[in-house]
This record gives structure tokens, sequence and C-alpha cells, in this order.
């Protein structure tokens, strides 16, 4: 066999033999490098080209050196995933940078960190201010999370006193000019139902790159054709709308008869419809 040959028959053999023992690694391997991960990764890949370009009677033993490789480190990760002092030695601790608002000076030197790079790391996270960290931990992966004084943290509808809705994951319902049936079955719905969104938009599913349907059951949608605007669905805020009027006719009407039945009748609905509206108004009202 030609040597030229020899190298690209190895080389795909490598490149074939490292995609498996990679996946065999997991998905950690690739998003999110531990200290240990890392040099697995270096020595993993220089063994890889050591078989795909050692031409001489030796390139198995890179082979055999490689599935070694990959068997210890996922030894290593097995006596992680077992023992908490192993993940400490091996992945290093995560180390606290800031506490109560104040910066732990020592710890910055234990971690050999400057001034302005925890500043660089903290602006990262939109925080422009020391004052407005109450805590800051550098993991062991070397990332810095930061959490903000009681008063700098974002108002959430659980501060106010507000129930929302439960958000569900949304369902692509076409992708690619094709209806999918499987997310459409999954929300109890029908591709007529879905042509008929379509036809309201005045759309037809080869005109659609992207479909989703939320948990409320509305279609969005995202064309070929960028130039065209898409109206958005307004269903919602028009039963909403709608709602809200009959509950004012209900109290106009309970204002303007003198039969005390049917103005405690009217006045009966109309609080009874001002409470619906209350808890409908999280999954109606957008």
């Amino acid at each position: 066999m030609p040597e030229w040959l020899e190298v690209i028959w190895r080389t795909i053999f490598a490149v074939v033999v490292l995609f498996f023992l990679t996946k065999l690694l997991g998905k950690r391997q690739v998003s999110q490098l531990s200290f240990f991960e890392y040099i697995t990764g270096i020595t993993v890949g220089s063994l890889a080209a050591y078989i795909s370009l050692d031409t001489d009677k030796t390139w198995h033993l890179g082979l055999i050196a490689l599935i070694v490789w990959v068997a210890f480190s996922l030894g290593i990760e097995f006596l992680q995933i077992k023992s908490k002092k192993a993940r400490d030695f091996i992945d290093f601790k995560s180390t606290v940078l800031i506490k109560d608002g104040k910066i732990l000076e020592d710890n910055m030197k234990k971690e050999r960190l400057t001034t302005d790079e925890l500043l660089e790391e903290l602006r990262k996270k939109d925080v422009f201010k020391l004052a407005d960290v109450e805590f800051a931990i550098m993991e062991s992966d070397g990332a810095i999370n930061v959490l903000l004084t009681r008063e700098n943290q974002a108002l959430t509808p659980k501060d106010m006193g507000i129930k929302v809705a439960p958000e569900k994951e949304p369902q692509a319902v076409i992708m690619d000019g094709k209806i999918l049936d499987e997310p459409l079955d999954t929300l109890n719905l029908s591709r007529g139902w879905l042509q008929g969104q379509l036809e309201k938009q005045g759309l037809t599913v080869e005109n659609v790159y992207l479909g989703q349907v939320d948990s409320y059951g509305e279609l969005t949608v995202d064309l070929y054709a960028d130039k065209v605007q898409v109206p958005k669905p307004q269903d919602k805020p028009q039963l909403y709308a709608l709602l809200k009027k009959c509950e004012a006719d209900l109290e106009l009407f309970s204002l303007s008869t003198n039969n005390k039945e049917a103005k405690q009748m009217y006045e009966e609905s109309s609080g009874k419809l001002q409470t619906l509206l209350q808890s409908l108004k999280p999954y109606i009202q957008s």
C-alpha cells in the first residue's frame, strides 16, 4: 500500500475511533472541561495524531495508549461521582471571592486573581458596582458566579404577589416547510387545526421555515421570506377585552334596573366574572 494512502486510511480510522471514544466520555468533555478533562483532551488528541501520521510498524501502540487513557478517564469520572473528596482533589474546590459585600483578599491571592480581573468578570455579569454584590464564588471550572444584594435583584412576579401561568416548552410543529405530526400529537392538536391557523395568517405550510405552538395553543411562525411581516396572534387579548366588556355590561344592567332580584343577579354575575378574570388574567392577557 502506498504511504500516502496508508496515512489517509489511518486518519479516517483515528477520527472514527476518537469520535466514539469521545462520545463514551460524555457531553461534559465538550461543553465544560474540568482541569483533568482538559489534560485528557490534549493527550487524546495527540495520540490520535500519532496513530494517523506514524507510518512504522508500531502505530497500533498509539491505539492501545488511546484506549487505556480513555478507560483511565472513565475510571476517574466514576471515582468523582462516588467521592466528594476525590472531586475536590481532582477538580479543585470552589472559592468564595466576595462575602457580605467584602472582597476576601486571601482567597484572591490563593486563586492568583487580580482586582482588575475580578472587576472584569463582574462586568460580564452586568455588575459595575462592587457595592451591589452580596456574594461571589469562583467555581471549579474557573467561572465566577454572583449573587446581588436583595435591593439590586430583579423584581419578579412572586415579589409583587402575582401568580403567573406555568410555562411549558414550545413544540415545533413545522420545520423546513413540513408538518411534524409527533409534536402535534403531544399537544393534542390536528393537521386541520394547524392548517386553519395558517389560513388566518394568509400562509401555507410551504412558506414556513419554522412554526412553534406554545402551551396555550398559540402558533408563531418564521417565514422563508424574511421581509414579510407576519401579524402576531391577537386571540387572547381580544378574549380578555370581550370578558371585560361583559363584566362592564353586567354592572351597567345592575345599575339601570329597579328590580331587586334582577339587580342582585346582575351583581352576583358581575362578581363571579370578575373573580374568573383575575384567575385567567395570567393566561389570556399578553
